[in-house]
């Protein structure tokens, strides 16, 4: 494969044959509502069927091959990487006027194992703080999370009486039918939800669906968990139909052009998802969004330009949000504060946020 990056910024993975979609799957990961709506969604699918697929991840890391393959594509991804304020690292120590530290941990909504398992010394973080902050607290009980959700309709299912159907030619109807059964879920039982649910059953693998439908618990809501086990003070930044908000405001045209682009990558998905999460893993988080820049560049095909209402509403807006609602709490110090790895890095990212509010923030893995 012919790698290409584009100088143009971020806007340039738009005009990709998948740039929607992988924005999509980036995004997916680093939406808690999307995470426990997907949970208790999964009550209507074949519990069976999510077993037998769920050793169906499988999946490799495109940067790997590509190493060997296209040295100088790899390259030029990794100089972009390095251009991205506070790119590397998962888990950085907090700091102001002399009170007990507190800590952020970068995080992907995931109950992947490995994942879960957190960096070196962010268990000990943990065990230390006062008071954990997550982006929403109805993350602890699914009942709870579920009739939030549900009391606004608007924003799961077509209350129009249209259906996912109206909006799909009939060979991507089939794909998106087969897609759905390979995970246990019928179309029909789904027919009315929005795209944007439709493409969280897509996007993620068969065996991270097949955990959620055994009730593992992501990485984010263990967190919230364990500090109500323990006693801790457990706050949260953003209720879950404000998250779910900002989808619903995205143009619905972004939302169902994802939804297509998904169904055609087919397994290709897996190899990003795995190539996601690797770097993760490494805390090389500013090099996930020049990867996915790389892939299938098409200057014929600019797709829908949605960028920039998913770049506001999802990361920016939301960004502002999280250090304003956590700054009264970070400044009693003793914080543990856990939210999607996509709000770090970047010049309106949290770390630069808090800075701008006067703290002092420190990589630590």
């Amino acid at each position: 494969m012919t790698v290409l990056l584009r100088p143009q910024g971020l806007t340039a993975l738009l005009m990709g044959r998948f740039g929607n979609a992988l924005l999509w799957l980036f995004a997916a990961l680093h939406l808690a509502a999307l995470s426990i709506l997907l949970m208790t969604l999964l009550t209507l699918s074949d519990a069976n069927a999510a077993e037998q697929q769920a050793d169906a991840c499988g999946g490799s890391d495109i940067l790997v091959a590509m190493q060997k393959t296209d040295p100088q594509a790899y390259a030029a991804i990794l100089a972009e990487a390095q251009k991205i304020p506070n790119g590397e690292g998962t888990l950085w120590k907090i700091e102001k006027d002399g009170k007990d530290p507190s800590w952020l941990l970068g995080t992907m909504h995931l109950a992947d194992p490995r994942v879960v398992d957190m960096p070196k010394g962010a268990k000990e973080a943990f065990a230390k703080a006062k008071t954990v902050i997550v982006e929403s607290d109805e993350i602890t009980s699914e009942k709870k999370a579920g009739a939030s959700l549900l009391a606004r309709p608007d924003l799961t299912m077509f209350v129009d009486g249209k259906s996912i159907t109206d909006m799909l030619s009939s060979d991507d109807v089939a794909k998106l039918e087969t897609g759905l059964k390979e995970r246990g879920i019928p179309l029909n039982a789904v027919i009315k939800m929005k795209p944007w649910i439709l493409s969280s059953f897509v996007a993620l693998p068969a065996c991270e669906l097949a955990r959620k439908a055994k009730g593992a618990e992501f990485l984010d809501m263990k967190l919230a968990n364990d500090a109500l086990k323990e006693g801790k003070q457990l706050v949260g930044l953003e209720t879950l139909v404000e998250q779910m908000s900002a989808l619903s405001d995205l143009p619905m045209t972004f939302h169902v052009q994802s939804l297509i682009e998904m169904l055609r990558m087919g397994d290709r998905m897996q190899d990003i998802m795995a190539t996601m999460i690797d770097l993760y893993l490494k805390g090389e988080i500013g090099m996930i969004t020049p990867m996915m820049k790389s892939i299938d560049p098409d200057e014929n095909n600019k797709g829908d330009d949605g960028y920039a209402a998913f770049e506001q509403r999802l990361i920016t807006d939301r960004n502002h949000v999280m250090a304003d609602r956590a700054e009264s709490h970070l400044d009693q110090g003793g914080v543990f504060m856990a939210v999607g790895t996509l709000h770090l890095p970047g010049n309106e990212g949290v770390i630069e946020l808090l800075r701008k509010k006067g703290f002092t923030l420190t990589r630590v893995n």
